[in-house]
């Protein structure tokens, strides 16, 4: 996704960012998935309430991370029906081993980008739209406004659908929801769906002098990651929707342990895998030939060691989106953006949970995949700007004044 035309780094009066001051407060909490994001969440309750929000949580199971739905009611009271729900998570991924320059849970401003762990992935568009509350407010809202705040979506969009399930149980029915992951502010309308799983290999121990003895459990992961590698090949010479930025389904393989020392045919060795695919491919018809190729190795194991076994544990799912049609929420997306412009990509979000949910979806938001989790995460200030112009125009849409 690129520049459109008219906008530029230089055109941004850096001071007249209305979201900047809260982008540096939320980059600030360190809400690393495997951390609690209570104190992210209990600020913004805050900041919300002291505008009239009203404010609902929904926590995990230890109670050391919250959902957070807030809603400002419109003006003449209405807060459950035809609302707007700009939605984004608040976990980030971890800044472990990578080489930043600068402090990951600083933003720090340098030659026209905000550099910082979240500043594209997906704290800014969260940020900047809780720093146009004074002027929804002021100008009176025609329709509710609701925040929805999640925990746990880079670890398999766990906790939104807890918030969901809220939102349902209470009755609520908003119109749409826009969630803002980092699609350099093009209105995305379709991503492809994910599914995940982990290879467990048994095998038997034995010196390496006696090779043959043993059932080399690395050995045999590896003729199933040369599958999955093949058949990522077949997909990518195979069917294409070129409307996406990859347009093909992708299979990978993304971690790999096993084995204890190189004179040790080793025991045990592990690998997780994923598909991102297209909706006319199958991801549970892929995981079916993996398994089957799997078994075909089986027999040679079990001449060795009868207690030999290959298995596989599910990991995550996460739909596919696709938005059809003439959506209100697209036509909403698409004045607020002010372009007819859409997109597909390649990754996943929590937007295809709302819209199971009947909250109909789409995704737009500044930054760029490529800059999310990695070191030096950064999103320019021309992405803030062109977010900045959104929210503007989303108060035409939906405030009295």
């Amino acid at each position: 996704m690129t520049k459109d035309a008219g906008w530029s780094d230089a055109d941004v009066d850096v001071d007249a960012l209305v979201g900047l001051p809260l982008i540096r407060q939320w980059i600030a909490f360190d809400t690393t998935s495997r951390e609690s994001n209570l104190a992210l969440i209990e600020w913004s309750r805050k900041y919300l309430e002291s505008f009239g929000a009203s404010a609902a949580l929904t926590f995990d199971d230890s109670r050391r991370k919250a959902n957070l739905f807030a809603t400002l009611p419109a003006r003449d009271g209405n807060a459950t029906t035809n609302g707007i729900v700009l939605s984004g998570h608040t976990d980030v991924v971890p800044v472990d081993g990578q080489p930043w320059d600068t402090p990951p849970f600083e933003a720090t401003l340098k030659d026209g980008r905000l550099y910082g762990r979240g500043a594209a992935d997906m704290k800014s568009f969260s940020a900047i739209g809780l720093a146009f509350v004074p002027e929804f407010v002021r100008r009176g809202l025609a329709r509710p406004l609701h925040f929805a705040l999640s925990y746990d979506e880079e670890i398999g969009c766990i906790g939104v659908r807890r918030l969901i399930a809220d939102v349902v149980a209470k009755g609520w029915t908003p119109a749409g929801c826009i969630v803002g992951e980092p699609t350099g502010m093009q209105l995305v309308v379709a991503h492809k769906g994910k599914m995940s799983w982990r290879c467990r290999v048994r095998g038997r121990e034995a010196h390496s002098s006696l090779t043959p003895h043993g059932v080399n459990a690395v050995e045999i992961a590896c003729a199933i990651v040369g599958y999955i590698s093949e058949r990522a090949r077949q997909f990518r010479d195979g069917r294409r929707d070129d409307a996406y930025d990859v347009p093909y389904s992708t299979a990978h393989v993304g971690v790999i342990r096993g084995g204890t020392a190189l004179n040790i045919v080793p025991r045990d060795c592990s690998f997780d895998f994923e598909i991102r695919h297209l909706p006319f491919d199958d991801p549970t018809a892929f995981f079916a030939d993996v398994k089957a190729f799997a078994a075909t190795l089986v027999p040679c194991m079990h001449a060795v060691d009868p207690d030999t076994y290959i298995a596989f544990d599910p990991m995550s799912t996460m739909p596919g989106l696709d938005t059809q049609g003439e959506s209100e929420i697209i036509a909403l997306g698409s004045a607020c953006n002010g372009s007819h412009d859409f997109g597909k990509v390649s990754f996943g979000s929590e937007a295809p949970l709302f819209h199971a949910a009947a909250i109909p979806a789409v995704l737009c938001g500044p930054g760029h995949i490529a800059q999310a989790h990695q070191p030096n995460e950064w999103v320019s200030v021309e992405q803030l700007a062109r977010c900045e112009s959104f929210m503007r125009r989303l108060a035409d849409h939906i405030c009295v004044a």
